[in-house]
């Protein structure tokens, strides 16, 4: 398995790069939409799709803005929490995703941290027939509004413990979702799982929840 550097097609003048790995013989495939301030290159987000590659899940990291767009959002945040506008480029990446030889017939997940969260369940809700499972990692699915009342998807929502008032959002998020939800709780951990062994469990439960949406295809 070896990975494919790729340019995905956004929009005008909106063609992003992104990391697809797909392992021989993958029964699903998971997106990764990251944070405000962050990348394709999160190392956070990297070592959990290690951990789904090895459970034959393949993954794509994109960056969800353009080089003059991160250097905007840089210096005035401007573009970070503009969900509508990472929603659309998140659904042109499932779309692009799936035209993909490597993905025929695959269920496709999203995993979603911080903001890219919101971004994660406005596109489920937008590609209902496509995205088959959510996962948010210290997310604000809060901020996916209107949204929330149309995913269809199972979603899991992880949050750290110690992380108080996104866990109080989460909460809030979970209990307007008609969707199957489930919301996990990393005791001990903050926003960004820095403690020993926070990390793991955020890999491992969303390995988890993916598998299990492998299974429903492969039973359905």
């Amino acid at each position: 398995m070896l990975p494919e550097t790729a340019r995905i097609p956004t929009g005008p003048g909106a063609d992003l790069a992104g990391d697809l790995e797909v392992p021989e013989g993958a029964r699903g495939l998971v997106a990764f939409a990251h944070g405000s301030g962050s990348s394709r290159r999160s190392p956070r987000n990297r070592a959990v799709a290690g951990v789904l590659r090895d459970a034959g899940l393949g993954t794509l990291l994109f960056d969800l803005l353009t080089e003059a767009e991160e250097r905007t959002d840089a210096a005035t945040a401007g573009h970070r929490f503009d969900i509508p506008l990472l929603a659309r480029r998140l659904v042109a990446a499932v779309d692009w995703l799936t035209a993909q030889r490597a993905a025929a017939g695959l269920p496709v997940g999203l995993f979603g941290a911080s903001t890219g969260a919101a971004a994660a369940l406005a596109a489920a809700a937008d590609r209902p027939g496509t995205v088959r499972a959510v996962v948010s990692r210290g997310g604000r699915p809060d901020l996916a509004g209107d949204a929330l009342d149309r995913v269809g998807a199972p979603v899991l929502l992880i949050v750290g413990g110690e992380d108080r008032e996104v866990l109080r959002l989460n909460e809030q998020a979970a209990a307007r979702l008609v969707a199957p939800c489930t919301v996990h709780v990393v005791p001990g951990a903050t926003h960004l799982f820095e403690e020993p062994g926070a990390l793991d469990q955020v890999a491992a439960a969303a390995r988890d929840w993916f598998v299990r949406m492998a299974r429903r295809t492969d039973a359905a």
